[in-house]
């Protein structure tokens, strides 16, 4: 058996740093969004990838890959999203198993009022406790790691 190639000390700062962050970060956005929107931060992505593509809506498979979550995970969120007017579904004229998330009038309704209480939010939160270089950093950063995973 191959031995693991454990973390040195910064390496293990580092991702100490990732986890606590994200977690923390996470937790604040999540507080917000539930508090003032009446969202949770999934739904909120999900209203937010409806809204900036053509026509407000995708095919469920490729929004679950924007959202990065499972469709079974994407498929509860869109049900409670439709339940509540924000989003409704269509099936795809070509293809009866495709299925289309579609965002409501009242969904961009939310998400525009939901925007400013967010952007305050991840602002307040990450955005401000950074400065020029370590925005740069932690976006090139976190980008290479996106771009792995994506292509894993």
């Amino acid at each position: 058996m191959v031995e693991p190639r454990w973390l040195d000390d910064e390496e293990m700062a580092a991702w100490n740093a990732f986890v606590e962050a994200s977690n923390l970060v996470a937790r604040k956005v999540e507080q917000q969004l539930r508090e003032q929107a009446g969202l949770s931060h999934p739904q909120y992505e999900i209203l937010v990838r409806l809204s900036a593509a053509p026509g407000g809506e995708l095919r469920m498979t490729e929004l679950a890959q924007l959202v990065v979550t499972s469709k079974s995970g994407l498929t509860y969120q869109i049900t409670q999203l439709e339940k509540a007017g924000l989003v409704r579904r269509r099936t795809c004229e070509t293809d009866d198993r495709g299925v289309y998330a579609l965002l409501t009038e009242e969904g961009r309704e939310r998400l525009r009022a939901a925007a400013p209480g967010h952007v305050e939010a991840v602002r307040a939160n990450l955005i401000d406790a950074l400065d020029r270089d370590q925005l740069r950093a932690v976006a090139a950063g976190l980008g290479a790691v996106t771009r792995h995973l994506r292509r894993s």
